[in-house]
């Protein structure tokens, strides 16, 4: 008997996934849960195991193609050995066709993700019609609600629509003359993982719906240096990790975010929507690219609850072991680069935010301060924070006076360990 294996669902509002590697191949015996195939959603890497034991008798979803939650990408033969032939219906009908990226519509139909088609038809609007801004030219939701909301040209003169530029390839199709680069000898080509296709498509999707402005404050982290120190010892002794100094960043930024609504939002059509809930996501760095867990209702948490939600969730994104649904649902983002995060830098908002937090180094460096009335030269451990935030929704003054809290909160350092 053959057991079918689908793309399962990998967390809510996931639709569809990207096959990435294949981890056995045709003919290979399986175990119960042993991992089949690699799949990357806009959200997570995750790994699809066997529902059953015995021999992958057909793969039908090659690497690259995209598919959604439900599709079968796989075809298990129970019981069977390996190199061994299997009792199929071959002879009585012919096998079903593997399966595709794209859906089941003619072959000349718009490609479009499955939220994209049901917006589309549940607003009247034509998917031939709408420029895709997606991998290889994909329709996505973002399109259809950017053609709803644009006004349309006349109908006796109808003006052709100008492409967008996908994630890698800008408006125009073929890239002008100067953007072209021929190969040389020794240059070695490395090919985008699904994760980096997605990355990039989401950074290209931002940058065109947000107008990003940026400011910087830089922040004397003396008090949280002193605080920390005399901590670190026993917290680790406690804990079993390090006291960084994320968790007082995190801390400082959600009390901001209560006083400063604007920046806890999202644009949502012509409304601005303030959350009720302050969810940070934390940018970390793994083998696969940028992923970026969400502490949910942070500002519940003392900082020592921070510093261990920050933790596990990190590790677990490290070793692969994150679940979608703690990737999503964010309202503010803080990015840490780390020891080499340099002087300062402006990220990229992670839409549908309207904010994130860059940290830089904390280097010592001289400063001037007044000391029992007389200006003096001293030597501080210096932090820049960066703000990038999504002119639409917030002005100039709100940001900046969200940047100045958070400053004021570190340098205060009254924080409860």
């Amino acid at each position: 008997m053959a057991t079918d294996v689908e793309l399962p669902s990998l967390g809510e509002s996931v639709v569809e996934a990207t096959i990435g590697v294949w981890l056995v191949k045709e003919g290979d015996r399986v175990e119960v849960d042993q991992p089949l195939v690699e799949v990357t959603t806009d959200k997570a890497d995750a790994e699809l195991p066997s529902p059953v034991a015995g021999v992958v008798e057909k793969i039908l979803a090659a690497e690259g193609a995209t598919v959604t939650v439900g599709t079968v990408v796989a075809r298990i033969a129970e019981g069977a050995s390996a190199g061994a032939s299997t009792p199929t219906a071959a002879a009585a009908k012919p096998e079903a066709e593997p399966a595709k990226p794209a859906s089941n519509a003619a072959a000349d139909a718009p490609r479009a993700t499955p939220v994209a088609r049901k917006m589309a038809e549940e607003q009247g609007v034509d998917l031939a019609s709408v420029q895709g801004s997606g991998d290889a030219g994909r329709v996505t939701k973002q399109d259809v609600a950017r053609h709803g909301a644009a006004p349309q040209p006349p109908a006796a003169a109808p003006a052709p629509p100008a492409p967008r530029p996908s994630a890698t390839r800008p408006a125009g199709g073929a890239l002008p003359p100067y953007m072209t680069y021929a190969l040389q000898e020794g240059d070695k080509v490395v090919p985008m993982s699904p994760l980096r296709r997605i990355v990039a498509e989401h950074m290209v999707l931002s940058k065109r719906t947000s107008p990003h402005v940026g400011t910087v404050a830089e922040i004397d982290m003396g008090a949280v240096a002193s605080l920390r120190d005399a901590h670190k010892g026993g917290f680790k002794k406690q804990n079993g990790y390090s006291l960084t100094f994320l968790p007082f960043i995190v801390a400082a930024t959600v009390k901001a975010l209560r006083e400063f609504p604007a920046l806890n939002a999202s644009v949502v059509e012509d409304s601005i929507i303030e959350k009720r809930d302050v969810n940070v996501g934390v940018a970390v760095e793994t083998e696969k690219g940028l992923v970026v867990p969400v502490v949910r209702n942070a500002d519940r948490f003392s900082l020592t609850g921070l510093a261990a939600a920050i933790e596990d969730l990190s590790s677990r994104a490290r070793n692969r072991k994150i679940l979608p649904d703690e990737l999503r649902g964010g309202s503010f983002t803080i990015s840490n680069p780390g020891r080499q995060g340099n002087l300062y830098g402006f990220a990229i908002i992670n839409q549908p935010q309207v904010g994130i937090l860059r940290m830089g180094e904390i280097v010592k460096r001289p400063v001037v301060r007044d000391l029992d009335g007389a200006e003096a030269i001293v030597v501080r451990p210096m932090m820049h924070l960066a703000l990038s935030y999504d002119h639409r929704a917030v002005d100039g003054s709100p940001a900046n006076g969200f940047l100045f809290r958070v400053r004021e909160l570190l340098e205060e350092a009254d924080f409860d360990l």
